[in-house]
Formats: C-alpha cells, sequence, structure tokens
C-alpha cells in the first residue's frame, strides 16, 4: 500500500497556500504508515474548509451539519469497531458551533480521532473572529479588534481527561503525521490541534509567526506527557512560545469497554434477515 491508493480525483479548492494541504498529505503519510486501507477508512465532517477534506482523498465520507461532525463520527465507531474514524474538523466548527458535542464526547471516550484544523478565523465565511482568534486581532467584523477571551481546547480537553491530546504544526509535516499516527493507535478519544495558517485572512498568524514559536515538546527528555498538572502548564502556553507534540496521554476505559458493548457483535455484522419491526411502529400508533 502507497500514498497513491488514497488518491482522490476531486480538484482541490482551497487557495494556493493554505495550510490545509499539509494536513491533507500528513493524514495520507499516517494512514499508509498504519496499514489501514481506504475501505477500512472513514473520514466525517461538518461544514468549512477543514470539511472539503474528506473528499480529497480516498476512503469512506460523511459530510454532516455545522458543528455536527463527532456524533456521526461516534455512532459509526460504535456500530462497525472495524473502522478507523477520524473527524475533520475547524476551530470554528468544532469549538464554537460543536463546542458541545467536543466536550461531551471527550467524557464518553469512544475510540476515535479528531483533527482540528485550527486557522484561528472562520476561512470559509471571509475571515470573521472564530472561537481560537487572538484578542486584539482585527477583521471585517471585528472592527476594532477581537474583545472576547479565545478558547483555549487543550486545557480544556485536558481537564475532562482526555486521553490523548496533541497540537501539530502544518509546516512539520513529518511530526504531524506522526501524531495522526499516534492518535488513531490510541485507544479512546484523540484529540489533535493543528496549527494551519490561512493565508487569505489570517495575517497575524502566518507561516513565518508560528514557525518562530513553535517547539517540539517531546524533545525533552524531562517531559513527562502523563504528568497532567505538566501537561496543563504546557498546554497554557501561547504566545512567544508554542510547544507542539503529545501534550497529555493517559490509558483510560473506553465507552465500548464501560458499556459492554465491545463484546457485542458489531451491528454492522448483525443478521437483519428477519428483523420484525412491527411492534416498534405499534408504539406510536
Amino acid at each position: 500500500m502507497n500514498i497513491n491508493d488514497f488518491k482522490s480525483n476531486d480538484g482541490i479548492a482551497w487557495c494556493p497556500g493554505c495550510g490545509d494541504f499539509g494536513i491533507l498529505n500528513a493524514l495520507k503519510k499516517a494512514l499508509v504508515a498504519l496499514g489501514r486501507p481506504p475501505k477500512d477508512v472513514l473520514l466525517v465532517s461538518g461544514i468549512g474548509q477543514a470539511a472539503k477534506l474528506p473528499h480529497y482523498i480516498k476512503c469512506n465520507c460523511f459530510n454532516g451539519l455545522h458543528g455536527r461532525a463527532i456524533p456521526p463520527a461516534v455512532a459509526a465507531k460504535i456500530v462497525n469497531p472495524n473502522l478507523t474514524v477520524l473527524v475533520t474538523t475547524g476551530d470554528g466548527d468544532c469549538y464554537g458551533e460543536g463546542g458541545n458535542h467536543f466536550i461531551h464526547n471527550i467524557r464518553r471516550n469512544v475510540d476515535i480521532t479528531v483533527i482540528v484544523h485550527n486557522n484561528q478565523v472562520y476561512g470559509l465565511t471571509k475571515g470573521q473572529a472564530s472561537p481560537t482568534t487572538d484578542l486584539g486581532y482585527e477583521t471585517k467584523v471585528q472592527t476594532k479588534g477581537v474583545i472576547i477571551e479565545p478558547i483555549h481546547p487543550l486545557e480544556i480537553a485536558i481537564s475532562l481527561g482526555c486521553g490523548f491530546v496533541a497540537r501539530g504544526y502544518v509546516a512539520n509535516s513529518e511530526h504531524l503525521s506522526w501524531l495522526i499516527s499516534e492518535g488513531i493507535k490510541h485507544k479512546g478519544f484523540s484529540l489533535i490541534d493543528v496549527l494551519q495558517p490561512c493565508v487569505t485572512y489570517n495575517k497575524k498568524n502566518t507561516y513565518e509567526w508560528y514557525t518562530k514559536r513553535v517547539y517540539k515538546v517531546n524533545d525533552d527528555p524531562l517531559y513527562n506527557p502523563q504528568d497532567k498538572v505538566l501537561a496543563y502548564q504546557k498546554a497554557a502556553e501561547w504566545g512567544d512560545k508554542i510547544p507542539i507534540g503529545i501534550i497529555y496521554r493517559s490509558d483510560k476505559e473506553t465507552y465500548e469497554e464501560r458499556s459492554g458493548i465491545d463484546k457485542w457483535t458489531p451491528l454492522a455484522e448483525a443478521n437483519i434477515e428477519n428483523v420484525d419491526i412491527a411492534g416498534v411502529f405499534k408504539d406510536f400508533m
């Protein structure tokens, strides 16, 4: 299996230089490295530039509503646990409209991987502030600068006990591919927040801006990603220094294990030829 096995014939509509290209390439590399064939992979998305990614890679795809990518991904994994299920979503889609699903599915801990394309603006709808836009940044809507404190997704995820919390950067393709591979291998809910410059609308958080600031936290032999307090402190770093890598990692029971459904015959494999649902309809008569 090679990267061409995931090649899509659809034309790519992203702007030239968009950080989404880096996520697409890193994801393909990760799936090849893990030996996951297209037929065993499901990509679920909502609405936004990030949501276009499933069309640019050959595998199973489900496009949901704005902010509603995680629920169908969770359902698909429960019905067919043999699938590798990934959510590809943006900072507005996941942390804004989808914030409620983000929080409560971390609590459920179903075995899916959520990759957030974080460009700190709404790139599809012309660059207004998103939940992660820095304070003071001026947009065509926030003409006097953003006055609302940005959301801190890594800190939220760690505080809720998410078992795999990571941050990547699209300019470090091999590192990002490794993070995606590790997130997929992790058993439970995995969050990978990816710094992804929007070359059209975000004139502050550019490739140059990020490259001067990011550093790989896992290069430090003294850093222990299983230390929750230390991980929270690292997640809070932003500004002159921005850590990328596996910020927090902890093994815990998944929803499937706690509920016992991991011992059932998967619904995707169940024999439904002789199922009689007439009794169900009677309840609604």
